[in-house]
């Protein structure tokens, strides 16, 4: 999700420049593409399903060209958490070659790059981490809360709750927040457990229910304590016009557990009858702007907008439905992906560019088509008014099985 990638514009010179294409049967059809937009899709797909990808042409026209610092961050994550890949990369960074090992797990510390939240690897653990020979004991030290990826507060919300239901038993699921780091030096260390399964159950998820509670975090670092209690109320002036039960924790870190940089934001979390759990975020800017160009200096955030930010993308989020939020939506296509051959369902709200592209990854690697059919809502007077336009996606999964778990 780059987001997150899928809130991310690409460049002038990456636009046009995701194309892929099957290698010759000789040289042991390895999938290539071009371009480096979604790279996250496709180590993980290459890694879960055991074919090798070539990526060409990354960034190749731009004037500082190859991979990034924290894209061979993730590589390095990937590769300590197999066991047998093969990575190379040309001397210009432009070309990346990568033939995934077994998947191995196990106790693992890893450096995120500041460039990115811990969330940008973070989502790459929990796509992988069930299919490990040994159950994910993973230490990850960097940002914890920034503007651009998923947060950890967000993940252990929504992310890890979606996940519990396509795992039989979610003992070990874990995401523990030690410190908090706020960009642009970061300074936080999360810890993420998750077992490893032998295979995933089917989904049937289409009833979004209605919205029961709200729940959210304000957290504060290196800061006056008073912010997070200005982002609270700021947040409630909003949401309690719909919905009573609202509670948010105020978190205020000081000290180590601050991080290295001040910084505050608010994660908020609706969850609904049927268990489905939507989720928003906002962090507030970087103080330091040296690496901007001069005369592109933002104003400093404010608490009040930072909160009333954050609760009108909940509220965009509930608006737009569906059983699982935006930023989850590609995990919850994957996970149906690779369960059992059987039938799933979820119904989603709008898919976003990121999800467009994932569904055509996993037809390549996984040979997984999904059966896609709008839902669309009547406009008369008796009829209920649930948001946004939805869509009911279904797939047969793949049977994907972990070789690698014993069975008792």
């Amino acid at each position: 999700m780059v987001v997150q990638e899928p809130t991310l514009e690409p460049s002038g010179s990456e636009k046009n420049n995701d194309k892929i294409k099957m290698s010759a049967p000789s040289r042991r059809s390895v999938l290539e593409y071009e371009g480096a937009n979604f790279l996250r899709q496709r180590l993980v797909l290459a890694t879960l399903s055991g074919k090798s990808v070539r990526i060409k042409k990354i960034r190749h026209k731009d004037n500082n060209p190859g991979l990034r610092d924290f894209e061979a961050n993730l590589i390095k994550l990937i590769d300590s958490l197999t066991n047998g890949s093969r990575v190379e990369i040309s001397t210009t960074g432009t070309t990346l070659f990568y033939q995934p090992g077994l998947l191995h797990g196990g106790s693992l510390e890893h450096d995120c790059n500041t460039e990115r939240g811990i969330g940008y690897y973070l989502e790459v653990l929990v796509c992988l981490a069930p299919f490990t020979k040994h159950p994910v004991k993973a230490k990850l030290r960097g940002v914890t809360n920034d503007e651009v990826d998923l947060s950890v507060d967000l993940i252990k919300a929504s992310t890890l709750p979606l996940i519990k239901r396509f795992i039989v038993d979610d003992d070990g699921l874990e995401l523990k927040i030690i410190r908090r780091g706020a960009p642009p030096d970061g300074g936080g260390e999360v810890f993420f457990s998750c077992p490893n399964k032998q295979k995933l159950r089917p989904l049937l998820f289409t009833d979004p229910g209605k919205v029961k509670r709200i729940r959210g975090v304000a957290y504060a670092l290196r800061v006056s304590p008073a912010v997070a209690n200005r982002l609270v109320d700021s947040a409630r002036a909003v949401v309690n016009q719909f919905v009573p039960d609202v509670y948010i924790y105020t978190d205020h870190k000081k000290g180590q557990e601050s991080g290295k940089s001040p910084g505050f934001g608010l994660t908020l979390t609706a969850e609904t009858t049927s268990g489905a759990f939507l989720s928003a975020e906002t962090a507030s800017r970087p103080a330091e702007t040296a690496s901007r160009p001069a005369g592109t200096e933002e104003p400093p955030s404010v608490p009040e907008d930072v909160g009333t930010q954050a609760t009108h993308r909940l509220l965009d989020e509930i608006f737009n439905g569906g059983c699982v939020d935006t930023a989850n939506q590609s995990v919850a296509l994957l996970m149906m992906a690779l369960g059992q051959q059987d039938v799933s369902k979820v119904l989603l709200g709008s898919l976003t560019a990121y999800t467009i592209e994932y569904l055509r990854h996993m037809r390549d690697f996984l040979h997984v088509r999904f059966k896609v059919d709008v839902q669309t809502t009547g406009d008369g007077d008796d009829a209920l008014n649930t948001g946004g336009e939805k869509i009911l996606l279904t797939c047969v999964g793949a049977g994907f099985t972990n070789l690698s778990k014993t069975v008792m």
